[in-house]
């Protein structure tokens, strides 16, 4: 089956397209194309992501990037073949608050035959609303221009199959139960699977996600976005020059380490942060670069402290962790480091190019629902925000 997946939940535009096989228990991936269109320059100025020109962002790069997958895909065949006037009325009420979108869609339409594609997985939800629905809508006026079948996918739940997408489409499988770890910009979750359809969430962030910690802890100190690269960059620094450090400079909390359940607190660091600049005043790149590593220790070490705790107590065979800020460098470092020695289970980290928000996750999130409930009927398939698994 090859799949086309849209992903526009924040201030990614992606495209894939990805050739799935195999059955809920043993499926396999395998990516054809992927195209990106990163809006980091259009939301630095604003210091996060403003919903608003997300939403004009994914309006304006939908189709090239779609034109650019199919291109890539080898799915692309040109010929001219006129859009009826009564599906253009359709298409044009459905995308009535996107019209630079439907301009776009109807001059490409019209110049290519119908896609080799099976099937349309778009992230429904969880994201921004406005940034969803052009994804959404998008995908429902491909469906009404070919009648391709369309799944709505869970973004998070993206975040956690991505693992299973290899460059060659070998089986990759996971062994269950299985313990998830999601931390994204939005999200920081531990979730137990006792198979690939049945989860359970046993933990969550009580404030802030470490993901949105990062983000504003960077934004405290002046430094551009995203703030979790900015803030990996000063802290490697730092490391580079003390490889040891017994005593930080800037001791900061750990919220919630040692209490008994799985449960997180980034609010607390990030205000301890704030105060420790207040009393600097002017920070040097130095002072910077301790405080910076030191807030990469503090969160770190949470996560991976929770993390080896719902091990020890549900023994799962596997260990997920997806998300954007999986992609840091350090925090792979040291989920690592803590699997390493334990025979009783296996991590699985997705590449870095698969971490962040990306649309070959939709496409296997897709693929899975597609197997277990079926195709969505375009007619009610809506946007959902807080989409939980």
């Amino acid at each position: 089956m090859i799949i086309l997946s849209i992903e526009t939940s924040c201030d990614e535009t992606a495209i894939a397209i990805v050739e799935a096989n195999g059955d809920i228990k043993k499926p396999n991936f395998k990516l054809l194309s992927h195209s990106l269109i990163s809006q980091i320059d259009i939301h630095a100025k604003y210091g996060g992501v403003f919903p608003s020109e997300a939403k004009r962002a994914h309006a304006e790069n939908l189709v090239p990037i779609f034109a650019e997958a199919l291109q890539k895909a080898k799915k692309e065949v040109r010929i001219s073949r006129p859009i009826s006037t009564e599906k253009k009325a359709q298409l044009k009420k459905l995308l009535e608050r996107e019209p630079v979108l439907f301009e776009k869609l109807i001059s490409y339409a019209e110049t290519i035959e119908k896609p080799e594609v099976d099937m349309i997985s778009v992230t429904k939800g969880p994201g921004l609303p406005p940034a969803l629905w052009v994804g959404v809508n998008f995908a429902k006026a491909l469906n009404l221009i070919w009648d391709i079948p369309v799944v709505g996918a869970n973004h998070m739940e993206g975040h956690i199959l991505s693992v299973l997408v290899t460059k060659d489409g070998d089986e990759k499988n996971i062994e269950f139960p299985a313990l998830s770890l999601l931390i994204s910009g939005g999200h920081t979750e531990l979730v137990i699977m006792s198979d690939i359809e049945n989860t359970e969430k046993i933990g969550q962030t009580k404030d802030d996600a470490v993901g949105e910690a990062f983000d504003k802890v960077a934004r405290m100190m002046g430094l551009s976005y995203p703030g979790g690269i900015s803030l990996h960059v000063l802290a490697r620094e730092h490391r580079k020059d003390f490889p040891i450090v017994e005593k930080p400079d800037f001791p900061l909390p750990r919220p919630m380490i040692h209490t008994p359940d799985f449960d997180f607190s980034f609010s607390g660091i990030k205000t301890a942060v704030l105060y420790t600049l207040k009393k600097i005043d002017s920070p040097t790149e130095k002072q910077k670069q301790s405080i910076a590593r030191e807030f990469e220790d503090a969160v770190t070490e949470v996560l991976v402290k929770k993390t080896k705790k719902a091990l020890d107590k549900y023994n799962p065979k596997s260990l997920i962790i997806g998300g954007g800020v999986i992609a840091n460098p350090y925090i792979r470092e040291e989920f690592s480091k803590m699997t390493k020695d334990r025979d009783d289970v296996t991590l699985y980290i997705p590449d870095r190019n698969l971490a962040t928000d990306n649309a070959v996750m939709i496409a296997v999130a897709g693929y899975r629902q597609m197997l277990t409930r079926g195709f969505d009927n375009p007619q009610t398939l809506v946007a959902e925000s807080n989409l939980s698994l």
